[in-house]
């Protein structure tokens, strides 16, 4: 059986990175470690991006820039990162502006106390540092893992 191509591994570490980023952040923050974060959506910075973006430039190292295959990766990512800031984000300013209307109506009705969540998307910033940090850890996880 043949080992998983580099492109998983870069993924794969693209994803644990950025996660991890946030949970370090957190706990200099809070001084609590909270492992939540390593499942977490939203935040500094985007897991996704940083995933997806991983995997493309993982791709155009081995398989080169002018494949077929980057091409693919690179649209992913495209659509990945614009799904990201827009689609996701605009959801999560609809999760809010409904809790609050939900806690208007609480103090007049008996409706389900359940939040909906709210840090669903990013920003642009997020997505951009997303972004950075999976080429990183694409072009390091070439280095050492590359045949």
């Amino acid at each position: 059986m043949n080992a998983l191509h580099p492109s998983f591994w870069a993924a794969l570490f693209g994803w644990l990175i950025a996660q991890g980023i946030k949970m370090v952040c957190s706990l200099i923050q809070t001084r609590r470690l909270d492992f939540s974060y390593m499942v977490s959506t939203g935040g500094m910075p985007s897991a996704h991006s940083a995933m997806i973006c991983s995997l493309a430039t993982s791709l155009g190292l081995c398989q080169g820039f002018d494949s077929a295959i980057f091409s693919l990766g690179f649209a992913f990512a495209m659509v990945v990162m614009f799904d990201a800031q827009s689609v996701r984000a605009a959801a999560g300013e609809q999760a809010t502006l409904l809790n609050q209307i939900v806690d208007e109506l609480l103090h007049e009705h008996h409706l389900s106390e359940k939040k909906l969540k709210e840090l669903l998307g990013h920003t642009r910033m997020e997505v951009f540092m997303g972004m950075l940090t999976g080429i990183a850890t694409a072009y390091a996880t070439f280095r050492f893992i590359h045949p």
